[in-house]
């Protein structure tokens, strides 16, 4: 008997909605990049992208616990001398709430060419409303 290895041109991808209201940052990032990764299905091979696309909606009223909207601090470089941007999260969650739940899954997806390609399959939407309906994609529930 051999282990099962998955192939690229193989694998059946699906579409699904996670809506993030109301619902921690970090948990949400969690099902968002198991399903990205494809590690929820048994053809899970991790040398091979298996994973599935992610849609989140409500973005902008993900919730982060305790003080951090005020003590995480986002870091930028814009590559000069002195060029050190800090921005605190709840002004990032103001300007650009879909970027603070890109960040947060794009964290937990592998740091190589592989996670790339598995980035490039998250779709993320500070609404409630996407323009992906034509995919049908299925309701994912995020379990507290």
């Amino acid at each position: 008997m051999s282990t099962y290895m998955a192939r690229s041109q193989d694998v059946d991808r699906n579409w699904y909605v996670i809506d993030a209201a109301g619902l921690p940052l970090g948990r949400v990032a969690t099902v968002a990049a198991t399903l990205l990764r494809g590690k929820h299905k048994p053809t899970y091979t991790p040398h091979v992208d298996t994973g599935d696309y992610v849609i989140i909606v409500n973005a902008s009223t993900v919730l982060l616990t305790g003080r951090k909207l005020d003590q995480k601090i986002y870091f930028h470089h814009s590559g000069y001398l002195g060029g050190l941007k800090r921005t605190v999260y709840r002004q990032l969650m103001q300007k650009k709430p879909a970027f603070v739940m890109e960040k947060a899954v794009r964290g937990m997806l592998p740091h190589n060419r592989l996670g790339r390609a598995m980035y490039k399959k998250l779709k993320v939407y500070a609404q409630g409303e996407h323009p992906h309906s034509a995919q049908q994609p299925q309701v994912w529930e995020v379990k507290i």
